[in-house]
């Protein structure tokens, strides 16, 4: 097996089991038969002012629209929404795991079986819930909903359609007059002014990032390392090239630090662009004595939150591996401070490691990794950096007009982006998609009462024998 092909391998490894058929009418973007088994999702009378949104699948659904809005959102026809943060409003999603677990880590855990034909009544199917009907939304306001499309059985490729069904004036005012004088097509604004992105969110976490771990342009790793006496030898020599390979792929401003631990932690190389020094902490490890993952996790926090050279707002990482065992109460309450101060934590369990506590301990189920021998270090390692630097990958950018012209012409999503071309997605798997939208603070009196409605859809269709998905080159 290649490097490439573990790589792929460890980033597809959460996979759900069986759902049946997933049908659905297409998004209207003019489809023809096919000799091809085939199958679509579709999202289906979006709108900005007043619309539905038709869907069978899971979904997440948010709208940044100003504090102090929940009755008015709670008016337009989500009774059931929350503020899950300041002007931040969840209108919905399904399934909802309630108060047990957050949607993101549902959606690609093992707890729900998606591919079951007992699924289909806990999720959302053909129209009968608006996603997105708001009305006055305000220049800065926002909204995301992130889609969790779950392939069974057959490996398939994927298709993203959409299209603009109305783009309408609604009559002008006088400051809409002045802005852009008289209207003469009938034809609004808004959707060349709201700005649209699209992306494959790995996480599922409603939040496009670019570097993996947030917004923020800046990255902070702690590579927070077991130098228990259980490391010695091959297990410790395997870590200190893999750890230094992953600091290699560094470049400022981005930040590391080297903390060690075994019975206690030390921070052996505190935050710093000088990656040199930091390879050298790491080379200079030596194993011995036992082993407290909690100190280590307290350590590695206690550096990107507090350390002389930790910024404010930066991408905050713990890269923690460990090849033993600890005391889990203390390791989850350190894990859990630790990630409610933002950081993300990664686990790496080697060898006979308890793998069930530092799968507890990572941010989500696919932030947790196993490597069973000293050897795997290095691929592992490798697919983190892949996550933390590359980030998730957009699929479309710009205005709502551009976005759906490209749309209306369906645009082939990739079920492995480390490889060339456009690959199928493998059966029995789950990919999140991100959408979202903004009208930006300064757009102008030009779009006042103007309204947008849009369609949006997923398709599927074998691949196997299928040279050409959906009549497209690949």
């Amino acid at each position: 097996m290649t490097d490439d092909n573990q790589l792929y391998d460890l980033s597809r490894r959460k996979v759900l089991a069986g759902l049946g058929g997933i049908g659905l009418a297409s998004a209207g973007a003019g489809l023809g038969t096919s000799a091809f088994f085939s199958d679509s999702e579709s999202f289906l009378g979006n709108s900005l002012t007043a619309g539905t949104l038709d869907l069978k699948l899971d979904y997440k659904a948010t709208y940044t629209g100003g504090s102090g809005r929940l009755g008015a959102v709670q008016a337009m026809g989500y009774p059931d929404a929350e503020e899950i943060e300041d002007g931040v409003y969840l209108l919905g999603q399904a399934p909802s795991p309630g108060d047990l677990q957050e949607w993101e880590n549902y959606v690609q855990g093992d707890d729900f079986q998606f591919c079951s034909p007992e699924a289909d009544e806990f999720l959302v199917n053909g129209d009968e819930i608006p996603v997105f009907s708001l009305e006055d939304i305000k220049p800065g306001d926002s909204g995301e909903v992130t889609i969790s499309l779950h392939i069974c059985d057959n490996p398939a490729y994927l298709r993203l359609v959409g299209d603009i069904v109305e783009n309408a004036e609604n009559g002008q005012n006088d400051p809409e007059l002045d802005a852009e004088g008289a209207d003469t097509d009938g034809i609004g604004e808004l959707a060349d002014e709201i700005q649209v992105c699209v992306w494959y969110d790995e996480d599922c976490d409603n939040v496009y990032e670019p570097t993996g771990t947030g917004q923020q342009q800046e990255l902070e790793v702690a590579l927070v390392s077991d130098v228990s006496g259980s490391m010695q030898g091959t297990p410790l020599s395997a870590l200190k090239t893999a750890a230094t390979d992953f600091v290699d792929n560094l470049s400022s401003p981005d930040e590391a630090a080297a903390i060690s631990f075994s019975g206690s932690a030390q921070t052996d190389q505190e935050l710093t662009t000088n990656y040199q020094a930091v390879k050298a902490a790491i080379n200079n490890y030596s194993a011995g004595g036992s082993t407290s993952i909690a100190a280590g996790i307290n350590e590695g926090a206690d550096e990107l939150l507090n350390g002389t050279n930790a910024t404010a707002g930066a991408s905050k990482v713990m890269i923690l591996l460990s090849d033993g065992n600890s005391s889990a109460s203390a390791a989850q309450s350190a894990a859990t401070a630790a990630q409610n101060a933002g950081i993300r934590i990664f686990t790496i369990a080697l060898g006979n490691a308890n793998t069930s506590l530092l799968e507890s301990l990572a941010s989500s189920p696919d932030d947790a990794f196993i490597a069973p021998d000293p050897a795997d270090l290095d691929t592992v390692y490798a697919e983190i950096a892949q996550i933390v630097l590359a980030g998730e990958q957009k699929i479309l950018e710009g205005s709502m007009t551009d976005v759906f012209a490209q749309l209306s012409q369906g645009v082939l999503l990739d079920g492995n982006r480390q490889e060339a071309g456009v690959q199928p997605y493998p059966g029995v798997t789950t990919q999140c998609l991100g959408f979202e939208w903004e009208l930006p603070f300064e757009v102008g009196n030009q779009v006042q009462s103007d309204s947008v409605s849009f369609d949006i859809g997923v398709e599927a269709e074998q691949s196997r024998n299928n040279d050409a998905p959906f009549g497209q080159s690949i």
